[in-house]
């Protein structure tokens, strides 16, 4: 399994379930209530983890309880903690997520802590980043931070792997250019291309755009129908598996971290280990929450 360095935000998640999403001004009672530890690079780092990686993260939280109970979980799941800041004078970053029926989401993120570290601190902690295969970052943390951890990982010669969720339309080239792989979902890919993704004709039309910016390969996660690739021009859409789903929290962070921890250096499987990927989110979206929800490496090779 791979070495992967996670460089991200840890969010407490105050999760609500609800029959359906609320139309604007109006209020409607939730059927269910319940916190959690989250965040989109904690939910990776942990994903990576518990698919067998070796997992090192660089982020930061506030000095109160939500951050002390996020430490214990990232260290529960054996993943090194000390690239992790712990802030005096910000809070944890929260997030709220409501979830319907339908098993979709909505999300309100508040930052806090996950934006007081910068490339400085990144410099201090490059140890991490240069004992790892891989080095993953996305959009809750600040963009300079990702831009100097990038550097550190293209000079020791190890793959940079994006995600960029929140959606961002003008990503900075100097990122882009330092980004092996860019994983978006459809809704983030057609933000930066703006190109519809609802196949695999469309999905190759905005991995094309990407690869324009100065991606060399992407991966689209297009829900239900599963992931397209581009790379080296090869492309194809490998299928998602069949589930009913419930909550689709956290099932793009567990694709992500179960693809990295099988992913070979130099690519040679990449639709296998994107279909690895897959079997992770299709039992990830069978269970509500974010982190309760990420399956272990023995529940994924059953399927």
């Amino acid at each position: 399994m791979s070495k992967v360095t996670v460089v991200g935000s840890l969010n407490f998640d105050t999760n609500l379930r609800v029959k359906r999403m609320a139309k604007p001004g109006e209020t409607i009672h939730a059927k269910d209530h319940y916190s959690a530890t989250g965040g989109k690079g904690a939910n990776q780092a942990v994903a990576a983890a518990r698919a067998g990686c070796t997992v090192k993260f660089i982020g930061a939280v506030g000095n109160d309880a939500p951050g002390k109970e996020l430490l214990v979980a990232l260290k529960r799941e054996k993943i090194d903690t000390s690239g992790v800041m712990i802030v005096d004078k910000e809070s944890t970053g929260q997030a709220y997520i409501t979830v319907d029926d339908a098993g979709q989401n909505s999300i309100t993120i508040y930052s806090g802590a996950n934006y007081r570290f910068d490339q400085n601190y990144v410099n201090q902690n490059r140890s991490l980043l240069t004992d790892s295969d891989f080095v993953v970052a996305q959009f809750e943390t600040p963009i300079a931070a990702t831009i100097t951890a990038f550097e550190i990982a293209h000079q020791a010669g190890i793959k940079t792997i994006l995600n960029p969720a929140p959606a961002m339309e003008e990503i900075p080239s100097e990122l882009l250019k330092l980004t092996d792989i860019i994983i978006p979902n459809e809704t983030e890919a057609a933000t930066i291309t703006n190109v519809q993704v609802v196949d695999e004709a469309s999905a190759k039309k905005a991995a094309e755009k990407l690869h324009q910016l100065g991606v060399a390969t992407v991966i689209i996660t297009i829900g239900s129908k599963g992931a397209f690739y581009d790379f080296q021009s090869k492309s194809g859409l490998v299928p998602a598996y069949k589930v009913e789903a419930v909550d689709a929290t956290a099932a793009g962070d567990t694709f992500i971290g179960a693809l990295v921890s099988t992913l070979k250096p130099n690519l040679a499987n990449l639709s296998k280990a994107i279909n690895f990927a897959n079997k992770a989110s299709s039992l990830t979206v069978q269970r509500y929450g974010a982190q309760p929800s990420i399956p272990y490496l023995k529940e994924i090779e059953k399927i």
